[in-house]
């Protein structure tokens, strides 16, 4: 199976218990479930799920033990783009194409669509149907840091911080290491704690290589904010440069922001290259974060 097959099948796969998810959820609060849905469901590459199952699945492990973690982890990042696109944030009416959830419904539905999702998604990890029961707490812990404080949530609040300002560079790359990388690289953590037998040198491995590419959606996510349009974007393009966010190209310049990118696509396929697997799904994956137009 090549990459856009693995992604559609995975997209489809996920798509099918997001819904089912959603669907089966009590009908007190009928638009709360609608706008819930739509946040979920209008679009996106589904990079994190496909990252939880190609990790997972090289790792040995069953599809069914990881459609909880696809789930939830995609359920905190559909939260997370609703809260991003608040008035109070990052003020946008256009998320992959579509109005965004505030202005589908409203502000204050928007708000709770995105909290809801947020706790969905630990309660998935908790009731998922898997047959290592032993290991949701981890599961549960991994994510839950990677989306606080510790990890979005501190990121995006540095963000916020940052915007106006003169940063440095190691600045802008711990910031994105939370606020973009820590979600992928929890996807990677969840596999590997679903994982029957890996060593820690592997773990290393997988776990640089999640750190890398997380990077390198961030630097390739600010060249496209640069170098697209909105139609092919399905969001505002140049929206960072309006707001005088902290980017690569701003600081960087375009050209070198593209050569950093190179040499990140070289340190992630480096890492693959090391692991006693077959990464070769991993390694397209890898290429079409680097290379992607949208």
């Amino acid at each position: 199976m090549n990459l856009v097959q693995y992604q559609q099948a995975i997209k489809n796969r996920v798509d099918s218990n997001l819904t089912q998810q959603i669907n089966s959820l009590p009908d007190h609060a009928e638009s709360l479930k609608q706008a819930m849905l739509y946040a979920l469901l209008i679009g996106g590459k589904r990079m994190r799920p496909f990252l939880v199952y190609a990790a997972g699945e090289m790792l040995g492990v069953s599809a069914e033990d990881l459609n909880g973690p696809a789930m939830a982890i995609e359920a905190i990042h559909a939260y997370s783009l609703i809260h991003d696109d608040l008035p109070a944030m990052d003020d946008d009416e256009l998320r992959r194409g579509h109005p965004t959830c505030h202005i589908k419904f409203d502000e204050a539905t928007a708000i709770l669509a995105g909290d809801a999702l947020q706790t969905l998604a630990f309660e998935i990890l908790c009731d998922y149907s898997m047959s290592q029961e032993n290991k949701r707490i981890e599961l549960v812990k991994i994510l839950s840091k990677a989306s606080g404080f510790h990890g979005m949530c501190g990121g995006q609040a540095m963000d916020l911080a940052a915007t106006d300002k003169q940063i440095s560079q190691q600045q802008l790359e711990s910031l994105h290491s939370k606020k973009t990388g820590a979600l992928l690289i929890a996807c990677v953590e969840m596999a590997i704690a679903l994982a029957a037998d890996i060593s820690e040198q592997n773990k290393q491995y997988l776990l640089k290589f999640a750190q890398t590419i997380g990077l390198a959606f961030q630097v390739q996510d600010d060249i496209l904010d640069v170098t697209s349009d909105s139609k092919t974007l399905g969001k505002p393009q140049g929206s960072d440069q309006e707001q005088n966010k902290s980017t690569y190209p701003a600081m960087l310049g375009l050209a070198e922001a593209q050569t950093y990118l190179e040499e990140l696509h070289q340190q992630a396929l480096q890492a693959l290259r090391a692991l006693p697997y077959n990464t070769q799904i991993l390694q397209s994956f890898t290429d079409f974060v680097i290379h992607r137009t949208y």
